[in-house]
């Protein structure tokens, strides 16, 4: 076992034969490494979740025409530990009438269940938590947990402003899961398993080749379930005076807003293993050095973030009827058509030889795209002229 093809078991041998020396047996060593291994990973999630805050403020500075962050260290980077540092001296309030257990449990939770999605996330051919056969199911069922925190906090911080926020945001988060579930299930299909390793070594071509509008559906219900422009509902500020963490200061706050961040790079590193081979490419031999395999999907996965701030500070906020609509009239049948085309040509050629089998799902892609192009036009025309004629007789 080499040392670059796989550091993290490299590494846990040695340290399994450290404490097994210590007279520790080999159980007990065992549930050490992983709670170890647990704290790593956690620690390195928190502490990039704190760069994301720098490189969010640099990349809307940009859009804005800013500088953004320049003053706190080299090109502003120790700025982020100063807010953090600010959040953590800043007072604890807790509202009147607020049930506090539920209050409190609201922002840990938002948080945690962005950090249990790592536990199934293959960063490089050998560097995984747990290789789940059922990844893609646990990642719907921990997402349900976001959904959770935010209407645990709306109701609990007895603020009818925080409740209505709530209620937007998950009318939001569970209208656009229906997409987002049945494009995950396309994966699925292509792969032939749950397992978010097995949907990596799969992709002969990578599977944004075979099935772009999966990739296109799953970043627009992404960007809709993190509650982020066009689709944040539930921060709108002129409406509802900020949503349902309105009544949360300091730190609870911070738990919130570190929560959103790591969950848009989390989702970018989602859509890169699904979608974009994961650890294969763009860097070169990748499946065999698992540096090289991290630095690929670290590359994607901030790649895609970049993606949903560019959609976040350039597009405005829709209204609420147009956002459920686009969602339940349009997106929720587009993607279970192109599951049953996608199956249907999964079986019939899944025999034939694979330039063919690309190909006819491609080309089959294409065409649900272009009949959709095709019915939105019609549509939109019969509706153009229904408003006109309206109109002229008024």
């Amino acid at each position: 076992m080499s040392f670059w093809s796989d550091p993290i078991g490299v590494i846990a041998s040695w340290l399994e034969g450290l404490l097994l020396g210590w007279g520790l047996s080999r159980e007990v060593a065992q549930i050490l490494l992983i709670a170890v291994g647990v704290v790593v990973l956690i620690t390195a999630l928190m502490v990039f979740d704190i760069l994301l805050v720098w490189i969010e403020r640099k990349v809307v500075s940009r859009f804005q025409d800013r500088l953004g962050p320049n003053r706190v260290g080299p090109f502003g980077l120790f700025q982020p530990f100063a807010d953090v540092l600010k959040l953590i001296t800043k007072e604890d309030i807790t509202p009147q009438g607020a049930e506090k257990f539920l209050y409190n449990l609201a922002p840990i939770l938002s948080l945690v269940s962005v950090l249990l999605v790592w536990a199934v996330v293959p960063l490089a051919a050998t560097v995984i938590g747990v290789d789940l056969n059922v990844a893609l199911v646990y990642l719907v069922a921990v997402g349900a947990l976001g959904t959770l925190s935010i209407i645990m906090a709306g109701w609990a911080s007895n603020n009818k402003y925080a409740l209505l926020g709530a209620f937007r945001q998950v009318a939001t988060m569970i209208a656009y899961e229906i997409p987002m579930v049945v494009t995950l299930l396309i994966p699925t299909i292509l792969a032939g398993t749950m397992g978010m390793k097995g949907v990596v070594e799969a992709q002969r071509v990578w599977f944004v080749v075979l099935s772009p509008l999966a990739m296109l559906i799953f970043l627009i219900a992404a960007v809709a379930e993190l509650g982020r422009a066009p689709f944040d509902l539930n921060e709108g500020e002129s409406e509802i005076v900020a949503g349902y963490h309105i009544e949360y200061s300091g730190m609870k706050f911070g738990l919130f807003f570190a929560g959103e961040l790591l969950h848009a790079f989390t989702f970018g590193v989602l859509i890169g293993i699904l979608f974009f081979g994961g650890w294969n490419g763009p860097l070169p031999f990748g499946e065999r050095y698992a540096l090289i395999g991290l630095a690929n999907v670290l590359l994607k996965g901030l790649f895609f973030y970049w993606v949903i701030m560019w959609i976040r500070y350039t597009l405005l906020r829709i209204r609420i009827d147009h956002m459920l609509y686009f969602s339940w009239k349009f997106l929720t049948p587009l993607s279970l058509v192109l599951l049953m085309v996608t199956a249907l040509m999964h079986s019939l050629l899944r025999q034939a030889p694979y330039p063919l089998y690309a190909l006819a799902l491609f080309l089959a892609n294409v065409l649900i795209a272009w009949v959709t192009v095709e019915i939105l036009r019609r549509y939109s025309h019969q509706e153009r002229v229904r408003l006109e004629g309206a109109a002229q007789r008024s």
